[in-house]
Formats: structure tokens, C-alpha cells, sequence
């Protein structure tokens, strides 16, 4: 699972590619990076290049001076210049909304359709907010990595505990029976989490209405009315300001990660109807 890294003009860039077929571009969420495999569940990869850049701050792709949306954006297109693919799907998910939404408006002739899912659409965390400042504590750089091996040390004894621990933090809704492959999937993708510097640098970000004006493509934003980490309210602003856009609302559990649980294959299933219509 481990991604090659290419320089590009802009730096370099982390990736992986799977699949053939249709591209679709996963701009990964925070504390992801190009491992990221929870988003690609219901993609058949005899249909469907599945193409997974490490955005700045995360996995081998530096910060550096591509910290912004719009830097993030040039160096996937740059990625996507090395990679010869024609236009493609963008599959923007949670803190990777930005970068997801400036990549369709300022590259019209290479995006063929955008998603936005569970996505974040403006600014997210207010500076004085608890959790922006708790965030900055341990998922600062010289901490993250700490944090997140206890994560995987205490899923690995405890992984239902820390699946119920983890799960309000993605769900409006009452914590009830999870799932045996529910607890599986949430533990695998936490296995591959880190912070780097890219998480400190998503909670900064803004996204301004201006560009998400620009987006001129065939939009699809899905998002919960339970998700208890981006509010529904990013997705209702999307939606206003994405004149080609369409706005599907679930009511599945597990919120924020859509692609968990029973009712997930009605959400995945709404996607992928989109891409292929």
C-alpha cells in the first residue's frame, strides 16, 4: 500500500494509483494521506482508476510552500500532468473539501465532475473554539506521532472500546450495537492515521465563496444530517453556491464516515450513480 513519490515543479508529491478506468482523484480528508482505502469502498477497479495523492503536510508530501488550497490544487494538477490522464473525477473528502473544490474552479477543462463528501466548504474551526485549541496540543508535529501510536496500541487490545470512544466524535446519534465489521473498518483506517503538518495547516484554512462560484461542473454534494465533525451547514453552502450542484442528505449512523455501517451501500450507491451517469 505504500505510495511512490514523483517532483514535480511545484516539490513532491506522494501518490498511488490503482484500477483502470475511469480516473477519479481522492483528495484525502485529515490525517490521512495516500493509503486512504475507507472512500474507495464500492469502486469497481476494472471500471475505475482510483488515483490517491498525499496532500501537503501529510504522508512523504512536504508542506512547504503548498500549504494553501490553491497551492495544494497546483501540485495534483501537477501530479496529474506526470500520471497523462485526461479529465477526471474529483472526490473531495471532509478537510480535503478545499483543495477538492479549487482543483474543479481553476481547472475546468480537467474535471469532468465533482464530489464533495462530508466535506468541509468554508472556514471550519474557529481559533478560540476548545477543540481548535485542543487540536493544536495533540496533533501538534512533536506530538502526533505519540498520539496516534496510542491510538493504534489501545485499538489493537481494545478495539471496541475505542471504536464507541472514537464514534461520537463522527455521530450525532446514540451510540447503539456497532457492528463487528463496522469496529473493523474504523480500526483499519485509524492504522494508517498520522497528523504530520498537514492537519494544524487544514484547521487554519478558509475557503472563500468566490471560488466555490467558479464551479462550473457537475457537482454532487453528500453529506449527514447526523455528521458531528463537519456540520451539515458546510454542505447546505456548497450546495447554494455550486449552481450545477445537487445535495443529497443522509440519515446513515456513523455520520461523518458515511462509508461505515449497514446503511453505507445506499450512500457509496449514490456516488457512484453520479459518476456514471
Amino acid at each position: 500500500m505504500d505510495g511512490k513519490v514523483v517532483t514535480t515543479g511545484l516539490g513532491d508529491v506522494e501518490y498511488r494509483s490503482i484500477g483502470t478506468g475511469i480516473p477519479v482523484v481522492f483528495v484525502h480528508g485529515g490525517h490521512s494521506n495516500c493509503k486512504e482505502v475507507l472512500c474507495h469502498k464500492g469502486f469497481d477497479l476494472e471500471k475505475f482508476q482510483l488515483i490517491v495523492p498525499s496532500r501537503p503536510g501529510y504522508g512523504r508530501t512536504p508542506l512547504h510552500g503548498n500549504g494553501t488550497p490553491r497551492k495544494s490544487a497546483e501540485l495534483i494538477a501537477e501530479l496529474l500532468d506526470f500520471l497523462s490522464v485526461g479529465p477526471v473525477i474529483v472526490y473531495g473528502v471532509s478537510a480535503g473539501g478545499p483543495t477538492a473544490v479549487v482543483l474543479a474552479a481553476n481547472y475546468p477543462n480537467r474535471v469532468r465532475k465533482l464530489i464533495l463528501a462530508s466535506a468541509v466548504s468554508k472556514k471550519w474551526l474557529d481559533k478560540n473554539e476548545r477543540t481548535y485549541k485542543t487540536a493544536h496540543v495533540i496533533f501538534h508535529p512533536k506530538i502526533e506521532k505519540m498520539t496516534w501510536g496510542m491510538v493504534r496500541l489501545f485499538s489493537k487490545l481494545f478495539p471496541r472500546a475505542m471504536a464507541r470512544s472514537f464514534y461520537p466524535q463522527f455521530s450525532k446519534l446514540p451510540i447503539g450495537k456497532l457492528e463487528k465489521e463496522a469496529i473493523q473498518e474504523l480500526i483499519f483506517a485509524l492504522s494508517h492515521y498520522n497528523s504530520g503538518q498537514g492537519f494544524l495547516n487544514d484547521i487554519r484554512q478558509n475557503l472563500t465563496t468566490s471560488v466555490l462560484g467558479k464551479v462550473k461542473c457537475p457537482t454532487l454534494v453528500i453529506h449527514s444530517e447526523n455528521d458531528n465533525s463537519v456540520p451539515l451547514s458546510h454542505a447546505e453552502h456548497a450546495h447554494e453556491m455550486i449552481a450545477n450542484s445537487r445535495l443529497e442528505i443522509l440519515k446513515n449512523t456513523w455520520g461523518h464516515l458515511f462509508w461505515i455501517g449497514a446503511d453505507s451501500k445506499e450512500s457509496i450507491a449514490k456516488t457512484i450513480r453520479f459518476i456514471e451517469e
